[in-house]
Order: structure tokens, then C-alpha cells, then sequence
């Protein structure tokens, strides 16, 4: 993997089946001057992950074929990706599923539909920070639910 120069564009790989939600990833993503791979399946994310190490992942968890989970936990499995921030972008809300996810190494989470400013600041939070591998940087997690 070859380092990326200070003022050379971000690379960032979307995933995601949705193909409207896609195209709009595109412009957002434009403001950021990254360039911007898309990809709308589980296995076709997989085959292009295996030759390309982007700056970021943006990564839904329902996809075709192969879950966006599962994609996640494969990511997080390879040493190549060590310094690759993962964003779940989905319409899950559930707390046990972020929990899951964000325990997984997601590095943070953003619920569908989203505001495109909020999605932005943290696109560029991750590309800015980076992964984070120290115990005091863990990502926030919702609470656990109580029994009572």
C-alpha cells in the first residue's frame, strides 16, 4: 500500500445497494474533493476490497449476496486495513445493532435518512483522524438496554 500525499485527493469506497443513494454519495462526497468508488454488492465489494485499500469505507449493513456486517468483519480481519476507517451508513436504529457493529470496528455510525452536513463533518472527521486503536478513543455506544 503506497502513502497517500497531504494534498492528493481521499479515496473512498462506498457500498451500498441502493443505487439513487449512491449517485447522491457521489456529489456529497465531491465537496471533499475524494474521489469516489461505488459498488451495490456484497461480493463485488469483497473482490474490489481484496485489490484496493481506500482512506475510507462507507458501508451499508443490508446489501445482496454478502451482509455489510459480514463485509465489516472481513475488513477488520486483514491487517491492510488497519488504518482504513469504516462508516456504517444504515436505516437499522436499533441500539443492539449499532452496539454490535461499532464493537465489530466500525468507527462510526450514521442512521438513513441522514442530513447531508452532519454526514460530511463526520466523513471528513474520519479522514482527518483516521482509525483510532487506543482504549481512551473508543466510539461512544448507546446505552444498554435495562431490564426493568
Amino acid at each position: 500500500m503506497s502513502e497517500r500525499q497531504p494534498d492528493s485527493a481521499p479515496e473512498i469506497t462506498v457500498i451500498d445497494d441502493d443505487n439513487e443513494l449512491l449517485k447522491l454519495m457521489v456529489l456529497l462526497l465531491r465537496r471533499l474533493g475524494a474521489h469516489t468508488t461505488t459498488i451495490s454488492d456484497g461480493h463485488e465489494a469483497l473482490d474490489y476490497l481484496a485489490n484496493h485499500i481506500p482512506d475510507l469505507i462507507i458501508l451499508d449493513l443490508m446489501l445482496p449476496q454478502v451482509s455489510g456486517f459480514e463485509i465489516l468483519q472481513r475488513v477488520r480481519n486483514d491487517a491492510r486495513f488497519d488504518r482504513v476507517p469504516v462508516l456504517i451508513l444504515s436505516a437499522k436504529v436499533d441500539p443492539g445493532t449499532i452496539r454490535q457493529v461499532l464493537e465489530a470496528g466500525a468507527d462510526g455510525y450514521v442512521t438513513k435518512p441522514y442530513i447531508a452536513n452532519s454526514f460530511i463533518d463526520r466523513v471528513r472527521l474520519l479522514l482527518t483522524a483516521g482509525r483510532q486503536h487506543t482504549a481512551l478513543s473508543k466510539p461512544d455506544l448507546p446505552p444498554e438496554p435495562s431490564d426493568s
